[in-house]
């Protein structure tokens, strides 16, 4: 864990040994830490719309909150705006990526960042469905854009044989994103304005201008990493198409293949979970005869309580592919990671449990489905070299939302349809077990990167 490096005394000519953790001196651990705030609230920026949209879907459509018109409208409306989030997320994910190749690392985090900052924050003033959307596409160009100049900084910054435990810290941030997210929410709309749900989400999307004043301190304390520098003076440009060359073919489908099949799972999870947790704490609420401010105070909690299962569960699964991936393997690593996401996922929505049992069923969702994309981070740049990086990375990990946003989208329409939209949701929801499933299948075809050197 601890490494050593040689440091002189004036007073004694012998050099003495320092420890570093992890083999990191400060500058790469400020780099890390820039790109870890970057994906942080990068993840918190993009789901913000998911928290609130029990009360802004209905606001902007001019339906009572919590009616049953309210609540399909939710469902609805949840799969369009995610599945719409994850198309921008895509395009900006793969442009960006090669704007990160093109003119670094750096700059391409600060400008992406400043872009879903804005995008996010301008949904406050949002006056109808319509105008969200568009503002929701801005902040999605950011968002996509962000991963991958952040994972190629990184991966070309830190020591070598720290690469998958930067990587895996690195995404921590995500699940520590989304309790930011939960903690905003819940303070904003449970505590603050819980008697004026009409309004209180405007002031969330608000939130969303933290990321900028984050961005300027990266400008500040950030510098191009010297292997980019040194190989962007003397390289060709990128080209997308070069990663379907026969030389770069198999190794990208590799990436891309992976990053699907964790894509479908986790947006088809996780963009449901407030309206999933709301229709339990309504239905809860409903039998027990509770008032409206009762209501609202508990389906901000039930919310609170099945995010934070979900990302809690996140947290210590993307840690975990650490020594996953070092000790089995990237291969094998998937291969547990794919098997356990469908236990967890049918478990959670087909087995029959009371609606606050279910709510902790999203920690080993969580464990799983959020835990495996720890691996990205890492697995993604070692594919690629480094002329190449931000553009294969970005692709791999971004193009796969395109298909990935049919999900969201199918999930919301079929649980739209009928009144119990809640059990609909988790009837459809319980399926997509089956695509971790399905994955299995890709594993003869992805290539191994234990013990490889990131290639220049």
């Amino acid at each position: 864990m601890y490494g050593e490096s040689m440091e002189i005394d004036a007073s004694n000519p012998v050099p003495q040994a320092r420890r570093r953790l992890l083999d990191m001196d400060g500058y790469q651990w400020t780099v890390l830490f820039a790109a870890w705030l970057g994906w942080g609230f990068d993840v918190f920026d993009g789901l913000l719309f998911n928290y609130v949209a029990p009360n802004c879907v209905p606001t902007l459509l001019g339906i009572p909150i919590g009616s049953p018109e309210a609540k399909r409208a939710t469902m609805e409306w949840t799969g369009i705006l995610t599945s719409i989030l994850l198309i921008g997320w895509a395009i900006g994910g793969i442009v960006f990526g090669k704007v990160a190749d093109r003119i670094g690392r750096t700059k391409t985090l600060l400008l992406t960042m400043a872009l879903y900052s804005v995008g996010t924050a301008l949904c406050a003033i949002a006056p109808n469905i319509w105008t969200l959307i568009v503002f929701r596409m801005i902040a999605s160009l950011g968002i996509g854009g962000e991963w991958a100049a952040g994972a190629s900084m990184v991966a070309e910054v830190v020591p070598e044989k720290r690469r998958v435990e930067a990587g895996a810290l690195l995404y921590t941030s995500a699940p520590l994103g989304l309790f930011l997210a939960t903690f905003v929410t819940y303070q904003v709309q449970g505590v603050f304005f819980k008697g004026s749900p009409e309004v209180a989400w405007r002031y969330v999307f608000l939130f969303g201008l933290v990321p900028a004043a984050v961005a300027f301190l990266v400008r500040m304390f950030v510098r191009e990493p010297e292997r980019w520098k040194s190989v962007a003076e003397r390289a060709a440009a990128p080209r997308i198409a070069e990663l379907f060359s026969p030389e770069y073919r198999r190794t990208t489908l590799s990436g891309l293949g992976m990053a699907l099949v964790a894509l479908i799972m986790w947006w088809s999870c996780n963009a449901f979970i407030p309206t999933v947790a709301s229709g339990l704490a309504q239905e809860h609420a409903a039998l027990t005869g509770l008032a409206k401010e009762a209501t609202q105070k508990l389906v901000e909690g039930w919310k609170a309580l099945a995010t934070n299962c979900f990302n809690l569960g996140g947290l210590i699964g993307t840690l975990l592919t650490v020594p996953a991936a070092k000790y089995l393997g990237r291969k094998p690593m998937f291969t547990l990671y794919f098997l356990l996401s469908a236990v967890a996922i049918m478990a959670a929505f087909g087995l029959d449990l009371d609606g606050h049992t279910r709510l902790y069923m999203y920690f080993p969702i969580g464990l799983t489905v959020f835990g495996v994309f720890g691996s990205f981070t890492y697995y993604l740049p070692e594919l690629f070299p480094t002329r190449l990086r931000g553009t294969g990375a970005g692709f791999c990990y971004n193009a796969g939302r395109i298909v990935a946003a049919a999900g969201p989208f199918i999930v919301g329409s079929i649980a739209a349809r009928g009144s119990a939209s809640l059990s609909a949701a988790m009837g459809v929801l319980f399926w997509v077990g089956i695509v971790p499933l399905l994955g299995l299948a890709l594993m003869p075809w992805v290539i191994e990167t234990r013990n490889r050197v990131l290639a220049d």
